[in-house]
């Protein structure tokens, strides 16, 4: 047997935080790590495998051969095998070999805390010491402020791989050619955050990044770990956060990932009505267990502390909180209590938050949750569970469903706009109009929208700028944000062709505007997760598809009118919070959007006319399908 010399990484005080699932920082310890001993270098090799009588380091320095370089197991019952072996350099392809005391099984798997993979289709593991250059120190020393729950929260969502491709060579952009056009462009549509759908290295593209096999590794399609950290870097010195998609909810059953490790379910919880989700035909991780906790929360730490990450939104939620999930009676087992919560997956969330504002208290973590469960966004001191943020998806259905209708329809469903502000300060709420939204057959946004072509876009316009001047954060799908007609392709590109049209254009300038008005107007974002930020002037008036409403700020108001109809509404009177002059911030139906230029007022003095339980009011011209909005 080749030589393995006996080294560890791993204090007494590491394995029993390891062991009580209370070691956040695994990566430093667990995985390849490229050292010198005794004046020779090589790599040091660390793995849990509990169950197994045997673990090997295969790989090409040894041909892939069981049993040359086999790792020794501590003696401690931590379950970690590990060993120095030298001369195995940077960019050595390696896997282990673990054979199992359960039925004499052999597994054969990439390291769980891999920096780098091999480009897929290979499932290697690559020996990476990671070495960032980071030029970001302006960005990182000012989060807190631009990451705070009172600041603007413009998030542009994007599946790196069909952004936009290199049609010549079929290709999509790498994390390098990414950091000059993209962060050239999020920028110049004023974001303050772009969302990267997952980047942790993945096997199938068609799960679009979601079944993670690589959890510490960016993933090899686009570049070197280096490389996605200079495209983050970029991102910082633009003035824009970066929010990693974080997938703790299920992992994909490929031979070379966390399913089934050590020829034991030690990751998945070994109950199938537990763990395994059949919607995704996937594995579901074991909350319970602390060195499975220790690893996913180690996970959650390291993009922020490795890669500057500003936030993770953490997908599936709902799935993780409920034990009857997409499961039939019969198909799941209630919880100690006799209820469908899983308690487990609730304690892990709770850590894992509280984790992350300890250590990154400049970030925020946003839960994707669809269901009404509460308290999600609220601090665990007080029984939540903990995330800075939720996606509020009833908004998305709720809006996505009226703006589909007819606007001589839209009388009848007003409540369908209205209807959100009822709970709408129960969580702090991002709006999104996500990937889900424009994929499988549900259309893009814009194709949603009813009407001729000047109507559709009418729509859109009108659609974005209520969104906008709706209290809490918001999220855009790429393409959405110059009226793609197509449903998203994660294996073409983005049709950029689109914007060479006046008309998408003008999509683009009304997200632009809306992204400075949104920074610019502290009544926008000062207090939008909070009550006393938000006031009705009007929802009732349904026989004219009307609303309008206040959003104030800690020492600022703006009116926001809007007209949900194609019908322009003369001499249309609207209660104002304050007296004063008022001026015009922001009218959708602008020619420069592609709108009518109907004729309304730039500017006006309130009047001291009573009017929907006013003091004040004024008489307005209401452009069709059309936001207005008014500051004093």
């Amino acid at each position: 047997m080749s030589q393995v010399i006996t080294h560890s990484l791993f204090t007494d005080f590491d394995i029993n935080l390891f062991k009580s699932g209370k070691h956040y920082r695994l990566y430093e310890k667990f995985g390849s790590h490229i050292l010198e001993k005794d004046g020779i270098k090589g790599t040091y090799f660390a793995v849990w495998a509990p169950s197994a009588k045997a673990v090997s380091v295969i790989g090409d320095f040894n041909f892939w051969v069981e049993g040359e370089h086999q790792l020794q197991v501590r003696w401690d019952s931590s379950g970690i095998w590990e060993g120095f072996i030298p001369g195995v350099e940077q960019g050595v392809t390696y896997k282990y070999k673990i054979h199992s005391s359960h039925n004499d099984i052999k597994t054969e798997k990439a390291d769980p805390y891999a920096r780098r993979c091999e480009h897929p289709p290979k499932t290697a593991s690559v020996v990476w010491q990671y070495d960032p250059k980071w030029s970001d120190a302006k960005w990182m020393k000012a989060r807190a402020k631009n990451n705070a729950l009172d600041a603007p929260y413009s998030v542009y969502e994007v599946h790196l791989g069909s952004w936009k491709r290199k049609i010549e060579e079929d290709r999509s952009l790498s994390y390098l050619e990414l950091a000059d056009e993209l962060v050239a462009y999020a920028k110049a549509l004023q974001f303050t955050h772009v969302e990267f759908m997952p980047i942790m290295e993945y096997p199938y593209d068609p799960s679009w990044g979601y079944q993670l096999t690589g959890y510490f590794a960016p993933t090899a399609r686009f570049g070197y770990p280096e490389e996605f950290a200079q495209l983050v870097d970029a991102m910082h010195k633009a003035g824009i956060g970066v929010i990693l998609d974080w997938v703790p909810s299920h992992f994909p059953e490929d031979a070379h990932g966390l399913g089934f490790f050590d020829g034991t379910a030690l990751y998945e919880h070994p109950d199938r009505r537990r763990g395994y989700h059949p919607d995704w035909k996937s594995l579901i991780f074991n909350y319970g267990r602390n060195e499975v906790k220790s690893f996913l929360i180690s996970n959650a730490l390291f993009w922020m502390d490795q890669y500057h990450i500003d936030g993770l939104r953490v997908d599936a939620v709902a799935s993780m909180l409920f034990l009857d999930y997409s499961r039939e009676d019969g198909e799941w087992e209630p919880n100690v209590f006799g209820g469908r919560e899983n308690l487990e997956a609730m304690a892990f969330l709770r850590e894992m938050n509280e984790a992350v504002y300890l250590n990154y208290p400049d970030t925020q973590t946003i839960a994707e949750e669809s269901t009404s469960f509460p308290m999600v966004s609220k601090p665990t001191s007080i029984g939540g569970l903990g995330f800075g943020m939720k996606w509020m998806m009833g908004w998305m259905h709720d809006t996505l469903e009226y703006f589909k209708k007819e606007p001589i329809y839209r009388r009848h469903h007003q409540n369908d706009l209205t209807f959100s502000m009822t709970y709408a300060f129960t969580e702090n709420f991002m709006l999104p109009l996500s990937h889900d939204e424009v994929v499988y057959g549900k259309s893009s946004i814009i194709g949603r929208m009813p009407g001729d072509k000047w109507q559709k876009f009418a729509n859109l316009r009108l659609l974005y700028g209520y969104m906008f001047t709706h209290p809490g954060g918001n999220l855009l799908m790429m393409g959405s944000e110059f009226g793609q007609h197509d449903e998203w392709k994660f294996n073409g590109s983005l049709d950029w062709h689109l914007t060479q049209f006046a008309d998408h254009q003008g999509i683009m300038n009304v997200i632009t505007d809306l992204n400075k008005l949104y920074k610019k107007q502290p009544a926008l974002h000062e207090k939008q997760f909070d009550a006393a930020g938000f006031e009705w002037i009007s929802h009732e008036d349904a026989n004219n598809s009307v609303i309008s409403y206040v959003r104030k700020g800690n020492d600022s108001q703006i009116v926001v009118v809007c007209n949900m109809t194609p019908v322009p509404r003369e001499n249309y009177r609207v209660g104002l919070p304050a007296i004063g002059k008022y001026k015009l911030l922001f009218n959708s139906d602008d020619s420069k959007y592609g709108g009518s230029d109907y004729k309304i007022k730039k500017s006006f003095t309130a009047q001291k006319e009573n009017w929907q339980y006013r003091d004040q009011s004024v008489e307005l011209n209401l452009p069709p399908l059309g936001v207005l909005v008014y500051g004093v």
